[in-house]
């Protein structure tokens, strides 16, 4: 699939290539004296964002950024902002030097006036480092000393050119679920090790140097204690490690924490096979090893910008901008994390062919559905369905697997022809929906209004189960 509003590029990696995007969408910037960024809400797209906008400081060029939860989000944002705008060329006959970029899908209105940098088969971290990249190589010769409400630019228009982030960039692409360093990524790693920022160790990712508070609020697994503080310090007591002086960690000391919690993990009663595969991406970390950086590992910063990006946008795109926002985004991981183990400790569980179904009270929909497809599903793909919301995971990939894309689009029409209006969003691998009633009286047929509500869980698997 082709990005919105450019041909198509030959992909010759796992998610393509895109050069003659990040040439194109560079020299748009590079003219623009206001960018506004329009990110969708998950950390591979927040870690985009921050690496754009970072340029976008050295270049003296100011910016805003926003979160949009769903595709109808996105796209509202941007035609709303694109339509004042043109509605005011048109009273001044001035020409409009803002420019719109978007990481995420939008619809056909977006697309006319809005740049989006990624693709649906490639990381948005990855479009927003070739961008970053090619403004480095071109320079720019902005000079606007503009402020914006999100961000500031320097106060020296001839300042240095644009440099790559490449922690920030390694956690947006963890994200994404891809390994650092493997395929494109390659050279990330390499230039983060390089400048001596990262290096592998034995242990768990997490974002805390406290493993206690780390492996508690991790949702990248699932163990007996996952959820509870007290009751993880208990499980890690028998290790003898100073848990409360991590500090003083040395190699043995993260290999001898990881074992335990790969055991725990694997030996849950609750766990399937696939557990064994999952956890192994959580150990053997790239640990973090600058002061610049307010995390202990590159999976941990992955973590917190998912969960910011979800929970707390505006602390996720601070915090992916290089502000001091630490605490609040620790503050809402924890909460995050804590309320999606909660939800699967009550959780209603049922297996169909392909589909796993996961039905929650109170949740992070789409954390319960990702620790549910790693840890718990017998089945490819997990539906959690929560309180006005749900979402999809799967692990399925290749060209027999089909897009979920398109697969999140038809779920809405079956939702649609009965009477259930529902919103929607798609990232790699995953999909979100949002449901209920029609946003206003003027989209429902009034024979029907008392029809259009929020549907029940029934409603919304038999809808899913169409497709599986």
């Amino acid at each position: 699939m082709s990005t919105n509003g450019h041909p198509d590029q030959e992909s010759d990696t796992e998610f393509g290539s895109d050069a003659d995007i990040a040439v194109t969408a560079a020299t748009a910037i590079e003219s623009a004296g206001f960018v506004r960024v329009i990110t969708r809400a998950d950390g591979d797209a927040l870690a985009a964002s921050g690496l754009l906008t970072a340029a976008l400081s050295v270049t003296n060029t100011p910016f805003q950024v926003t979160v949009g939860r769903t595709i109808a989000d996105r796209t509202e944002r941007a035609t709303r902002r694109t339509n004042t705008d043109a509605d005011a060329d048109a009273d001044t006959g001035d020409d409009s030097d803002e420019l719109t970029v978007v990481f995420g899908t939008v619809d056909e209105p977006a697309r006319k006036h809005a740049i989006r940098l990624d693709s649906d088969e490639r990381p948005a971290t990855l479009a927003a480092a070739d961008t970053v990249r090619e403004l480095g190589s071109t320079g720019s010769d902005d000079s606007s000393d503009s402020s914006s409400p999100a961000g500031t630019p320097t106060d020296d228009p001839t300042g240095p050119e644009p440099t790559l982030d490449p922690v920030l960039a390694l956690a947006g692409l963890v994200a994404a679920g891809v390994d650092p360093g493997a395929g494109e990524s390659e050279w990330v790693l390499e230039s983060a090790r390089e400048r001596g920022l990262v290096e592998r160790r034995p242990g768990v990712a997490v974002p805390t140097a406290d493993p206690v508070d780390g492996l508690a609020h991790s949702t990248r697994l699932r163990a007996p204690w996952s959820g509870d503080l007290e009751a993880t310090r208990e499980a890690l007591s028998p290790t003898g490690l100073a848990l409360d002086q991590p500090e003083t960690f040395d190699g043995d000391d993260h290999r001898t924490l990881g074992s335990l919690v790969a055991l725990d993990v694997v030996g849950a009663d609750d766990a399937t096979e696939t557990a064994a595969t999952s956890i192994q991406r959580v150990l053997r970390p790239y640990a973090i090893t600058s002061d610049e950086y307010a995390f202990a590992t590159v999976g941990g910063y992955a973590a917190v910008l998912e969960a910011t990006a979800r929970a707390e946008p505006g602390t996720g795109a601070a915090l992916a901008m290089g502000l001091d926002a630490r605490e609040p985004a620790l503050a809402a991981w924890r909460a995050y994390g804590s309320r999606a183990h909660a939800a699967l400790e009550s959780a209603s569980m049922g297996r169909y062919d392909g589909l796993f179904v996961v039905g929650i009270d109170d949740g992070p929909v789409e954390a319960v559905a990702q620790i549910a497809l790693a840890y718990r599903s017998p089945e490819p793909t997990v539906l959690a369905v929560g309180s006005g919301e749900a979402a999809l995971a799967t692990r399925e990939t290749g060209p027999g697997s089909g897009s979920i894309a398109a697969t999140v689009e038809a779920i809405v029409r079956d939702l649609a022809d009965d009477g259930v209006q529902a919103t929607y969003d798609v990232g790699h691998r995953r999909g979100y929906l949002r449901f209920g009633a029609a946003e206003s009286a003027s989209d429902a047929d009034p024979d029907s209004q008392d029809a259009v509500t929020v549907a029940d869980d029934s409603t919304i698997i038999a809808a899913v189960r169409g497709h599986y």
